[in-house]
């Protein structure tokens, strides 16, 4: 399999529906949903949060990921070229380089914040179980260049090497393996939290609705993870779909990753919040803490739990793998930008977003040190990035894939795409996601 250039002849592909779904699935669950979907349920009122962010997975969340994906397959192109295979007009242009900047924009303080894990896996590793739960044992590390640097090149080489071996043999074989031993080691470390005594209060308070704090900061927390926790709006499900065989039911592997995401989400706080309650009396403050849940309150969890180093090894072993992979998905959609708009080999595209990723996570981790003082919009450089992507780029490139099934693809093609390869053509589906349509458009 060639992997040259971007025309439809030579273009990758996965080897079937299941790799697609595990490198999907890969790409979707990740840090987002391992730290920030528990405190945020936690802090727009449990259960009231949960129910918002299903609602709106199984209805918008569900009509964008199968529309970038057949939109994806549809013109066999990543997003720069997805857009213009419909015009090659300033609002096409710019439409498809905000979805493809995106994750070239997010992979660095992404990788960067891997780093983070590789440094906390090797901590445990050691034995520094007692070290990992002080106070200041995470400010001094971030704060500290070069030791921060070398974790987040560990990170960024590993994240290179897989998506250099190409579709096939390195997302698709990756996804497959470390997705299901994700999910394994998520339930694993859940059925032995849930049973500690105090637990329970922690379950309770992530699941059942806290009606008094609805808000409308509910809706829009999330809507966030939903784009976030999903891959909606940065380019990864163009470029995933244009790997996607024509075959392939997307309807039905837009439902798998939908529920390999919510599922993982679910589980996360299930291993946090209760594990909160059990061992640090489950304060509001500790729960809703943000990254410092994972990396400052959860070592003081391990810590109390009395079991050497095993459970912090066997949690930052997955939050790696979920880091990873979805590194790698963010990683692999920039790579197949730069393919189909230069014609270069895998190689030399993989070393350029290489070295994007190695310059902005290096301004990230100078962000925390000496370039301290640097805080543009009063944030870090990290912060900086993060609003930028999710609050302000991510909105417009949803935006403009609506306009672009709206004014040039055409809603009906976009339908055709999904059922011609869909076992799932009820009419209430396609009515509900995409509006009236006649018969023949929803067999």
């Amino acid at each position: 399999m060639t992997e040259k250039t971007g025309t439809k002849d030579s273009r990758s592909s996965f080897t079937g529906s299941f790799g697609y779904v595990m490198a999907t699935a890969a790409s979707a669950v990740g840090l987002g949903n391992i730290w920030r979907f528990p405190y945020l349920a936690a802090r727009y009122g449990g259960g009231i949060f949960l129910i918002v962010y299903l609602v709106l997975v199984v209805t918008f969340g569900h009509a964008m990921l199968m529309s970038e994906t057949a939109l994806g397959r549809m013109t066999r192109k990543s997003p720069v070229g997805a857009f213009q295979s419909f015009g090659n007009s300033l609002p096409l242009r710019f439409g498809g380089w905000i979805n493809a900047i995106i994750p070239m924009l997010i992979v660095p303080y992404y990788a960067f914040i891997g780093g983070w894990i590789i440094k906390y896996l090797y901590e445990y590793f050691a034995g520094n179980t007692v070290a990992l739960a002080g106070d200041n044992y995470f400010t001094d590390f971030i704060t500290s260049f070069s030791s921060a640097e070398i974790c987040f090149i560990i990170f960024t080489v590993l994240t290179f090497l897989v998506v250099l071996l190409g579709v096939g043999n390195g997302v698709e074989k990756a996804s497959k393996v470390l997705m299901p031993i994700l999910i394994l080691l998520a339930i694993v470390i859940v059925v032995y939290t849930i049973a500690q005594p105090g637990a329970l209060e922690g379950v309770r308070y992530f699941l059942i609705p806290n009606f008094r704090k609805f808000s409308w900061m509910t809706l829009v927390a999330a809507m966030g993870q939903m784009f976030y926790s999903l891959s909606i709006a940065m380019g990864v499900l163009y470029t995933y779909g244009s790997y996607l065989k024509k075959d392939g039911d997307i309807e039905k592997t837009s439902r798998l990753v939908e529920g390999f995401d919510t599922g993982v989400s679910m589980l996360a706080g299930l291993m946090i919040i209760p594990a909160v309650f059990a061992f640090s009396g489950g304060s509001e403050d500790s729960i809703q803490s943000g990254p410092f849940l994972m990396f400052v309150t959860i070592p003081k969890v391990f810590e109390n739990m009395g079991l050497v180093d095993i459970p912090g090894i066997v949690f930052f072993l997955m939050v790696l793998f979920a880091a990873l992979t979805s590194s790698i998905s963010m990683m692999e959609s920039g790579v197949s930008t730069f393919m189909d708009q230069t014609g270069w080999s895998r190689g030399k595209c993989s070393v350029l977003m290489g070295m994007i990723m190695l310059l902005l996570g290096t301004a990230c981790a100078l962000g925390y040190s000496v370039w301290s003082s640097v805080q543009p919009l009063g944030m870090s450089i990290l912060d900086l990035f993060d609003f930028l992507t999710n609050s302000i780029l991510m909105p417009i490139a949803a935006l403009s894939t609506c306009l672009l099934i709206i004014k040039k693809a055409g809603i009906r093609t976009v339908v055709e795409e999904i059922r011609s390869s869909s076992r799932f053509r009820s009419q209430r589906t396609y009515t509900f996601l995409y509006g009236t349509y006649p018969p023949s458009y929803c067999l």
